[in-house]
């Protein structure tokens, strides 16, 4: 079928500004995804995944200008000892980067793999992306795959000491980046990974996680500080038997940011939790959309995601639990809330569970509303003065959020974060 015309001509523009780099063993996957996205057309907002969310400036052939933003307050997870991983500008910093040297698991660089004709993630680059074009088709995330020029591959066989931290620097007011990166957790293997930083003007990442059996993955994002920047994000995970799965995003600032989570459970007892806690002020939209599939027995899914938003912020949240006809004894939980803190905000939501297995427990709710007077009036009628009753009830609303932290360090630096937001905008 023929795309609509407006759709067809956004496209070529935006195909037209970019270039495919040297692809070496990932070539025929980066021409198999240009195939996708020339078949698909890049997002309108007619189509039902966009309906609440304008990609106009996610898919013009130019950045928009993105100022920077400078601040004293200390680097997220700096006092962890992490392995660090640096892109400026969707470029990698061998300067500002550790030596990609860790006991329990192999780094390289996407740049490296494109000059090798064999290597391991030739197996992987652009096949979990593929998979997670249906039944909803994700055009952005075949874009990211035929051209991103940056990212790394991290193979995991042990338990590495310390986590592994991607850092994105925002150095340009024009940037326009595009990271790629592969996982693969084998059987038995842990690893933490990190993600923060404000990374470009306009942000396009894609993340394929390959879980093997009784392998386990936490990940923890934090996205922020420049506030007129954009970014799309995409995750894309496959579960093997016995494997966890664990994700939490905080996202503060930002004109638009789009996050996508598509999770699959192909293998029995396997566990994946996705939850996000964002806070927003103003010119602010926050999309969280994501699908997660059952497709093994006695499988596990939670979706928690808290959203505070003010002077007319906007969010989103868009969620899909599928269970596959055998997918006995699953069981599913999604939950998506707001606060908002005035009557100029808003928050749109789309739950859905769509179920062909009659042995589960399945549920979804959504709820939006403002701060409850009672609590409020409790804590000032003891000397609270309003303000910081505000934010202690705000932090208490965000708190089954950040609970799906399992490392109490992180936990703690994210809720330190979450207090200082909300004390200067007090």
């Amino acid at each position: 079928m023929a795309l609509p015309q407006a759709k067809q001509t956004a496209t070529e523009e935006r195909l037209a500004a970019l270039t495919m780099p040297d692809a070496g063993c990932t070539r025929a996957a980066r021409e198999d995804a240009l195939a996708r996205v020339l078949e698909m057309g890049l997002p309108g907002r007619r189509d039902e995944y966009w309906k609440y969310t304008r990609p106009d400036s996610l898919i013009s052939p130019e950045a928009p200008h993105a100022a920077l933003f400078h601040s004293d307050e200390e680097t997220l997870f700096g006092e962890i000892d992490r392995l660090k991983i640096v892109f400026i500008d969707g470029v990698f910093s061998a300067e500002e980067s550790d030596d990609l040297e860790l006991e329990g698991v192999n780094i390289d660089r996407i740049e490296d793999i494109c000059c090798k004709d064999i290597h391991w993630a030739k197996e992987l680059y652009g096949v979990l992306e593929a998979r997670g074009q249906s039944p909803v088709q994700r055009p952005l995330a075949a874009l990211n795959t035929a051209f991103a020029g940056d990212g790394v591959a991290i193979h995991v066989t042990g338990k590495p000491s310390k986590p592994i931290s991607l850092i994105y620097r925002h150095a340009s007011e024009t940037s326009d980046a595009m990271l790629h990166h592969i996982v693969r957790v084998e059987s038995g293997a842990e690893v933490t990974i990190l993600e923060n930083g404000p990374a470009a003007s306009r942000f396009n990442k894609c993340m394929e996680i390959d879980i093997a059996d009784n392998g386990t993955l936490h990940h923890v994002r934090a996205q922020g500080r420049d506030h007129e920047r954009r970014a799309m994000t995409h995750m894309f995970t496959r579960l093997g038997r016995e494997s966890t799965y664990k994700s939490f995003t905080l996202t503060a600032n930002g004109v638009l940011t789009r996050n996508e989570q598509v999770v699959e459970l192909t293998g029995d007892d396997a566990v994946a939790h996705v939850a996000g806690a964002c806070v927003g002020d103003g010119d602010f939209h926050h999309d969280d959309t994501v699908f997660i599939t059952h497709d093994a027995v006695n499988c596990e899914s939670r979706q928690v995601f808290k959203k505070v938003l003010r002077n007319g912020a906007t969010g989103v949240f868009q969620g899909k639990i599928l269970v596959k006809e055998g997918a006995q004894k699953t069981d599913g939980y999604q939950i998506s809330q707001s606060l908002l803190l005035d009557d100029d905000s808003q928050f749109l939501a789309k739950p859905e569970l769509e179920i062909y297995a009659d042995d589960v427990a399945c549920s979804h709710g959504s709820t939006s509303g403002a701060i409850d007077e009672t609590a409020l009036f409790y804590l000032r009628s003891r000397g609270v003065p309003v303000k910081d009753a505000t934010n202690m009830l705000t932090l208490a609303f965000l708190a089954e959020a950040v609970d799906e932290i399992e490392d109490s360090e992180l936990a703690e630096e994210i809720v330190t974060r979450l207090e200082g937001w909300l004390a200067r905008r007090s």
